[in-house]
């Protein structure tokens, strides 16, 4: 319940307070079909999980620090985000083998490849750990680029800036071979995850 009442206020927020565009629904669509597919999308702003969240329109598991589970609001929220905690610090097993079960169990999750937000908007080298991810589960992984967010509100921004169009382009399903995902050396992982950031870099906006 508590994540469809976000998805719906996120839908309002974005629609109408960002003019929310979204191209290549039909792509979207086709991933539904999958169920276990990995989005993958740029980083650039506070904006980027619900949005991609609401452009894909289905319930999402999304990730997020670790430090924001602790305690707080926040604490009791993100878990009824469908949101799995991550150590950004050092490597997290367990929330590897959970993004893997929720993939293999059909269903979709959101990672940007980045690991962070961009500070000055453009698409930065991807983790080796998508990789890795992308490895353990073959699953197909749907690149998304968002183009506005960081206009609407960058990481240095105090306020967002309403009325900013905010535009989600959706690119082609990608589904990598067995010869590519045999691999498991860090260099493998790495190449996978720098195709998949080519991937997002390749997406147009529309």
């Amino acid at each position: 319940m508590w994540y469809w009442i976000g998805f719906s206020c996120a839908w309002l927020l974005f629609r109408i307070g960002f003019r929310l565009k979204i191209v290549g629904k039909s792509r979207i669509k086709e991933a539904w079909k999958v169920g276990g597919v990995l989005i993958v999308a740029n980083h650039t702003s506070f904006f980027d999980p619900p949005v991609v969240g609401v452009a894909y329109g289905k319930k999402t598991v999304f990730l997020a620090r670790k430090t924001l589970f602790k305690k707080g609001f926040f604490a009791w929220l993100y878990p009824r985000l469908n949101a799995i905690p991550v150590d950004q610090e050092r490597g997290d097993m367990t929330s590897l083998k959970r993004i893997i079960k929720e993939l293999r169990n059909g269903n979709p999750v959101l990672i940007f490849p980045e690991g962070e937000r961009s500070l000055d908007g453009e698409i930065h080298k991807g983790e080796a750990g998508v990789g890795l991810i992308i490895a353990k589960s073959k699953v197909p992984v749907l690149p998304m680029r968002v183009f506005g967010a960081y206009e609407a509100l960058s990481k240095e921004s105090k306020f967002p800036k309403f009325f900013t169009q905010i535009t989600v382009c959706v690119g082609e399903m990608i589904q990598f071979s067995e010869d590519q995902l045999k691999n498991k050396s860090r260099e493998a992982y790495q190449e996978i995850s720098d195709k998949t950031i080519e991937a997002i870099e390749s997406i147009e906006r529309a």
